[in-house]
């Protein structure tokens, strides 16, 4: 009896480890094709279309962000393109924000970027206004927003947000005080600090890169 209730249970687990798995890949290939950005309303609609509406089925942000990758690799590969000319922009914009201590996030990052991701950064400066005198000096016109960022488990705040096009390209420029450097804003994909790349970082990732590139021939 012990051993048909323990086949049982394992036979429900791997039902269950199936129906994550292919609801993960079909909220991205829905993130892919659709241009979906929302991992919640991702997953809710590739519920939807499965017909799977039990709740430990759903996948966590993280596994839809491993088979948004593995999608794009397998059935975009003009998205490898995308990534490097967006990544290469990022450096630039970088290196232009110098004075804010800029890093990369999101996206462009973590490689799941494509033809309608913006280049996301987050600068750092104890004065709101500088960002934006920074703009103007350089007749940069841009549109102001706010975002409200988690900054651990226990704060979260509303932060100025500047948009921009440049290269063809959009930005979006998130302006957050200095200290939090040390530590880098909670994901909204899996609570944990963001990933996060300055400038010497980002270069040597696009080094590592083109490095792979040649070994495996994409050159």
């Amino acid at each position: 009896m012990r051993h048909a209730r323990q086949h049982a249970y394992q036979h429900a687990q791997t039902r269950t480890h199936e129906r994550r798995r292919s609801l993960a890949h079909e909220a991205a290939r829905l993130m892919a094709e659709g241009g979906i950005r929302d991992y919640h309303q991702a997953k809710l609609k590739a519920a939807e279309r499965l017909g799977i509406f039990d709740d430990a089925s759903l996948p966590r942000n993280r596994e839809i962000e491993d088979a948004l990758r593995e999608y794009q690799r397998l059935f975009q590969r003009d998205n490898v393109a995308e990534l490097r000319n967006r990544r290469e922009a990022a450096l630039r914009a970088l290196e232009f924000f110098t004075e804010f201590e800029p890093r990369l996030v999101g996206p462009v990052l973590d490689g799941t970027a494509d033809a309608r991701t913006a280049v996301s950064l987050h600068l750092h400066s104890d004065d709101p206004e500088a960002v934006h005198r920074h703009l103007d000096l350089h007749r940069i016109p841009a549109e102001s927003r706010n975002r409200r960022i988690r900054l651990d488990r226990e704060r979260s705040d509303d932060f100025p947000v500047w948009l921009f096009s440049a290269e063809g390209l959009g930005f979006d420029l998130t302006v957050l005080p200095r200290d939090v450097l040390r530590q880098a804003p909670l994901s909204s994909i899996d609570e944990k600090p963001m990933k996060r790349a300055s400038a010497s970082q980002l270069r040597q990732l696009l080094a590592d890169e083109e490095i792979a590139g040649y070994e495996h021939g994409d050159n």
